[in-house]
């Protein structure tokens, strides 16, 4: 790994991480695109590295973070949601590796896109 690379990696962790545990969002929103314009990777590259950074421990301290602080954390409900997210998460990857890179890049920026329009409108 040369130096550009690394500090890549680098940026791409701090403004993934330091929005993950701002807004709750870092994987794919933030991770995804800067891996395919600092990095070059492909669609399916960057959406699988991404998925692999997201490992437990991880996102367990953002949320241990909050719970500290004294920010209220439903861990009942946590828990059922990510058992249902690593059977959906293996359905959507097993379907996203299946399609071509160049639709699944456009379904993904249109995911973003309506998301982003419909919460910058929403009350």
């Amino acid at each position: 790994m040369n130096f550009t690379i690394i500090a890549s990696l680098i940026i791409i962790g701090l403004i993934a991480g330091m929005l993950s545990g701002f807004l709750g969002v870092g994987g794919g929103v933030v991770m995804v695109p800067l891996m395919l314009i600092l990095l070059g990777f492909n669609q399916h590259e960057a959406q699988g590295t991404s998925l692999a950074v997201l490992a437990v421990p991880v996102t367990f301290i953002a949320a241990y973070t909050y719970h500290v602080s004294g920010s209220p954390i439903n861990w009942r409900y946590a828990g059922v949601i990510a058992l249902f997210f690593i059977v959906g998460g293996l359905l959507g990857s097993k379907f996203a590796v299946s399609i071509p890179q160049n639709i699944l890049k456009k379904i993904f920026a249109l995911v973003l896109l309506v998301v982003a329009v419909k919460m910058f409108f929403s009350k």
